[in-house]
């Protein structure tokens, strides 16, 4: 393992009084490494702290805009924020942090170099840590399930899904066999939260405008099922908004199925629990996400469910120079007393904060006031949020929204939840790209391509070289199954 005493992300050179470093460059890593390097410009720029990021990836996604990215509403590149443009004042370590030995101050990286240099992972240290990794998707040992299920929580995986319904019905156009075509055209989600809802009604718009281009599919002939283990859809927007979206839904032929799981999707056959089964090519898992691995390979302590044991003032409790906010933080309400959560909102009253994003959002700014304080040696302060509601979308011109108190659906809705998001995607140079985007699908047709092949560029290279593609001729399909090269299917 290569000591890193000295990483500075460019060259060695002496290290500065305070070193922060914040792991993970997600909603609440990217904002609490913006406001820090906002407050601290003049440390900054005298060398006497420096700010590293710890990130996987060199952007950070805007997550509630996967689905509309997924039906093309929105360009994949506006729902992601580059991290080295943003954080300009900060060091940009591209990597994941494999442990954190907070006792020693140290956490152990493995960067994109690592492998190719064969030295091992790095120790970066430092003095401050802020800790937001983020969440992972909450599977289940389900047969069938890590081979052929989809997830929806990456852009990567929201622009494969598209792909792969377009090109599931251009696997229906063609065939000539009806369990092939039924098979492709039937699109099974799993979970009814936000991701499961919003990403199945955005993506049933898209495949039901694109059937006015296939001469042989018809939007009836398309078969959206989908799969909630409990009694209710979208708890956040509360009992009476999660009825309407079913009913809404359901009038749009999506067989909605409550107290139902997924019991078994082998051999593209998804078998759940009340004994239906049915044939699929796309099974598309949303049901929850649990901490990032990366906690448990801490000597942070953890409460039951994983997650960082945390004070009002977002510090890891009982630990010195520790912060963390976001889904990775159990962090008491102080605002508790049974008004401080709305209906389904997904927390405790008087216990923790919901790990949702209305929350990471507001904490990112206390965080970063808390640490700035806390290295000048003043006070800190609590975070204190009272749950204002949720806003949801169903659809284009269709959705629910329960936000202080008030019930709203329909396009009413629908438009406040797009104003709300283009309020919080970070910078503005995304929201201008969001909203002429918006704008221009207004006067314009929907885009229907699918672009499978950018998943495997070298593909027909490979081909034409005389080369053998991987998978005896093949190319992976982001179902897990065989899929031909480009040019058909």
């Amino acid at each position: 393992m290569v000591k890193a005493a000295n990483f500075r992300g460019t060259t060695p050179g002496p290290p500065p009084s305070t070193r922060i470093l914040v792991v993970g460059g997600g909603y609440v890593g990217m904002y609490t490494a913006l406001r820090l390097q906002r407050k601290l410009k003049q440390e900054l720029a005298q060398g006497e702290v420096e700010i590293v990021v710890v990130t996987p990836d060199p952007y950070m996604t805007y997550q509630p805009f996967l689905p509309e990215a997924a039906a093309g509403s929105i360009s994949p590149r506006h729902v992601v924020v580059p991290l080295r443009r943003v954080l300009d004042k900060c060091k940009i370590l591209i990597g994941e942090a494999k442990a954190v030995d907070h006792a020693k101050r140290t956490a152990t990286v493995a960067t994109l170099a690592t492998k190719e240099e064969g030295t091992g992972p790095v120790e970066v240290r430092y003095d401050e840590l802020v800790i937001a990794p983020g969440s992972i998707s909450r599977t289940l040992p389900i047969p069938g399930l890590a081979d052929y299920a989809i997830g929806f929580k990456t852009v990567e995986e929201a622009i494969g899904l598209r792909n792969h319904v377009i090109e599931q019905m251009d696997i229906a156009s063609s065939t000539r066999d009806p369990a092939i075509r039924d098979a492709a055209l039937t699109y099974v989600f799993v979970g009814g939260g936000y991701a499961g809802v919003e990403a199945l009604a955005e993506l049933e718009d898209m495949a039901r405008y694109a059937t006015r281009y296939y001469h042989n599919i018809k939007a009836e002939d398309l078969k959206w099922i989908l799969v909630e283990a409990s009694s209710r859809i979208l708890p956040e927007v509360g009992e009476e908004m999660g009825k309407y979206a079913i009913r809404e839904l359901r009038s749009r032929n999506i067989d909605v199925r409550l107290e139902t799981r997924l019991d078994s999707c082998e051999d593209r056959v998804a078998v759940l629990s009340d004994g239906t089964r049915f044939r699929t090519r796309t099974v598309v898992w949303t049901a929850g996400v649990k901490p990032a691995p990366l906690l448990a390979a801490t000597d942070l302590p953890l409460n039951e469910r994983g997650r960082l044991k945390c004070t009002a003032q977002l510090t890891v409790a009982g630990v010195e120079h520790a912060w963390a906010a976001g889904d990775a933080a159990a962090v008491p309400d102080v605002t508790a007393g049974g008004t401080s959560q709305a209906e389904g909102s997904g927390g405790e009253p008087g216990k923790e904060c919901a790990p949702n994003a209305q929350h990471a959002v507001r904490q990112t700014k206390v965080l970063a006031e808390n640490i700035v304080a806390s290295l000048r040696g003043e006070p800190v302060k609590e975070y204190a949020h009272k749950y204002v509601g949720s806003v949801a979308s169903l659809g284009l011109h269709r959705g629910v929204a329960h936000v202080y108190g008030r019930k709203l659906k329909g396009y009413p809705a629908w438009l406040m939840h797009r104003v709300y998001h283009l309020s919080r995607v970070p910078t503005f140079n995304r929201k201008a790209r969001v909203l002429a985007e918006w704008t221009l699908s207004g006067l314009f047709k929907r885009e229907i391509v699918s672009l499978g092949s950018l998943e495997h560029p070298r593909a027909e290279f490979e081909l034409a070289a005389g080369g053998k593609p991987k998978g005896d001729g093949t190319r992976p399909a982001p179902d897990g199954g065989p899929r031909s090269g480009p040019g058909g299917n």
